[in-house]
């Protein structure tokens, strides 16, 4: 529920709020980007933008503020008497940062050219463009405002798409929306021709199981008639963009195979450590210890150093920004929508701390099914390493953002006043703040052991704990007569989850596996369900469309496992609300499950053989 200082709060803001106003224009705000403090993102709206107004800030005993005359460098010390407080390369990079940024657009711009004219048939040239587009409009936006480019899209935003939105009726608004959505999922899986197991059926399937569980969700909602459409119908279609964009587009695939090769490369680099410390035999064992434990320290340290010189902040804020003005949620759920993938799903709800003991049950309970319905970055890293498609993972996790969002407003529609409406915030902490870099790397590498240490004895634990259980079950089901197949958890689970995994899509000789592979997931954890997949053959075997859609079906951290760390750790960022957490928790992770499910029946619609083969080979 919403606290006193809550709404206080909010009633001073609200200002702010007004962004959130569903009559308001809807352009998008702009993150601050020349504040030096990394550790916290604050976006403004646009109009405060255009009047220059800018967060106050405070200056310490001999600090000017940057004047006109000097403003273009920004970060360097007001005054001589400051100077030997100040880093010598901060000093520096003020003086030459024209020339720095100069210097940095000159090489990436020959680099480009030279590839262009000497490989343009020998290699891809969309990413080196794409990363030579992102470099040039990030240095162009470092010295040029936003606001000068965004007051030509604006006007020609109110003068095209919406004068259109306003000459509709307001009442005609979502069933339009829904319209459209329900035409772009219509199109986007009926139209192509089928192959294979690629058929108009099959797709039919999937299409129909997402429309059974928007509808179980409907019916079981916390009040249905209090459901934000527009989140709703925004998340849904925004997850079959993003699905048509990996799925169906060569340029999306071209994308997402490159962020995959990255993350094999990384891979590699953590199996230079292993060698040094043992010898070049040992990456190659395949064995849990050493080809998978290495990574998540490596990855876990590089992600530390990455937060602590602000760049993991820059990118949560930019994908905050996005979910907040165009799904209409809370700043705080757009900041851990967000960071979840990233992170993982107790460090989001780290970066929101000053905020959980405020937070209404709305948004507790949607912080929680971001935490459920995607897996963090550190285990990523893991699943590749079994050998399971990378597009496949990376697109479900982006996927399961939007979906988490809009499952989780349907099962629990907020009814409270907010704290962080109209605004996006990373509140700064100094608890576990480094040094240094080094000093980050070094905590990171430490956090990357700790964390490995808990997976390894999570799963020593619960596999010997199923174990124990399928040895039970075997012993009582013989004296049924049960015994071939015999009775085990597997047997329970597949008959248990068969006509879900008929909902997704999956091929009829395929129903029992996959309705296993879920049921591990859930029961048990993902990494059960994704190393039988790439391990047993009865799995292995399974067709290609089957394996993709277990392969979505399993991305997500739902499990009973999870359920506890997440209730341990919101309720150690606000003991207040411990009950509150409790409470919602099991609705939260069913949420959490259907969010990842809606991600695989959308995959069975866009399945093609091609992409089928190509994401499971």
């Amino acid at each position: 529920m919403s606290s006193p200082e809550a709404k206080g709060h909010a009633g001073h803001n609200s200002a702010v709020q007004e962004g959130l106003n569903p009559n308001s224009d809807p352009t998008l705000n702009f993150l601050n980007e020349d504040r030096h403090d990394h550790s916290q993102v604050v976006t403004v709206s646009a109009d405060d933008t255009e009047k220059g107004l800018e967060k106050p800030r405070s200056y310490a005993a001999g600090e000017k503020p940057v004047t006109d005359e000097d403003s273009a460098n920004i970060g360097q010390i007001a005054g001589e008497e400051n100077l030997g407080q100040k880093s010598f390369i901060r000093y520096w990079y003020g003086r030459l940062r024209a020339y720095v940024h100069l210097f940095i657009w000159l090489v990436f711009t020959a680099w480009w050219i030279y590839g262009l004219v000497r490989f343009r048939n020998e290699k891809n040239w969309l990413i080196p463009f794409l990363l030579y587009l992102a470099i040039t409009l990030r240095i162009i936006f470092l010295w040029i405002p936003v606001k000068y480019v965004m007051r030509p899209v604006k006007l020609v935003w109110r003068h095209t798409a919406f004068r259109c939105y306003e000459m509709i009726p307001k009442k005609l608004h979502r069933p339009l929306a829904a319209l459209v959505t329900v035409a772009v999922f219509l199109v986007g899986s009926m139209v192509p021709e089928e192959t294979g197991d690629n058929t108009r059926a099959r797709r039919a399937q999937s299409l129909f199981g997402l429309v059974v569980m928007i509808a179980v969700l409907t019916v079981t909602s916390k009040d249905w008639r209090k459901i934000p459409w527009h989140t709703v119908i925004g998340g849904m279609l925004t997850q079959f963009v993003v699905a048509v964009f990996v799925l169906r587009t060569q340029a999306g695939y071209d994308i997402f195979n490159f962020i995959s090769t990255l993350a094999r490369t990384l891979l590699g680099f953590a199996d230079n450590g292993v060698e040094f410390l043992t010898n070049e035999s040992v990456p190659k064992l395949k064995w849990f210890l050493t080809g998978v434990v290495p990574p998540i320290i490596f990855f876990v340290a590089l992600v530390s150093l990455l937060y602590h010189v602000g760049l993991i902040q820059w990118f949560i804020g930019k994908f905050a920004v996005f979910f907040f003005w165009t799904l209409r949620v809370s700043g705080a759920e757009a900041v851990v929508a967000a960071a979840t993938p990233f992170i993982g799903q107790g460090e989001s709800a780290m970066l929101i701390r000053p905020f959980v003991p405020h937070m209404t049950m709305a948004e507790i309970h949607q912080i929680m099914t971001c935490g459920f319905a995607t897996i963090a970055g550190s285990v990523l890293v893991v699943y590749i390493g079994l050998g399971l498609s990378p597009q496949a993972l990376v697109s479900s996790c982006i996927m399961s953002i939007p979906a988490s969002l809009a499952v989780s407003k349907m099962r629990y529609p907020e009814t409270e006043e907010t704290l962080t409406s109209g605004r996006v915030v990373i509140p700064e902490s100094d608890e576990h703040k480094a040094a240094n870099a080094l000093n980050a790397f070094a905590n990171g590498a430490w956090l990357g052991l700790k964390i490995a240490g808990m997976i390894i004895a999570t799963l020593l634990c619960i596999i010997a704990f199923v174990h124990l259980i399928d040895g039970l079950l075997t012993w009582w089901g013989g004296y049924w007569g049960i015994s071939d197949p015999p009775l085990t958890l597997d047997f329970i689970l597949g008959y248990l989850f068969y006509p879900l995994a008929w909902l997704l899509g999956v091929p009829n000789q395929d129903l029992l596996p996959v309705g296993e592979l879920i049921g591990q997931k859930i029961i048990i954890n993902e990494y059960a369900a994704f190393d039988a997949l790439k391990s047993k053959d009865r799995y292995r075997n399974m067709s290609q469309r089957a394996k993709l859609i277990a392969t979505y079906a399993c991305c997500g951290f739902g499990n009973i496992g999870s359920l506890g760390t997440q209730i341990g750790v919101l309720s150690q960022l606000a003991p207040e609300r411990a009950g509150d957490v409790s409470r919602i928790a099991i609705s939260a992770l069913i949420s959490g499950v259907i969010s990842t499910l809606t991600s695989a029946s959308v995959a069975g619609m866009l399945y093609t053989d091609t992409i089928g083969q190509a994401l499971t080979s």
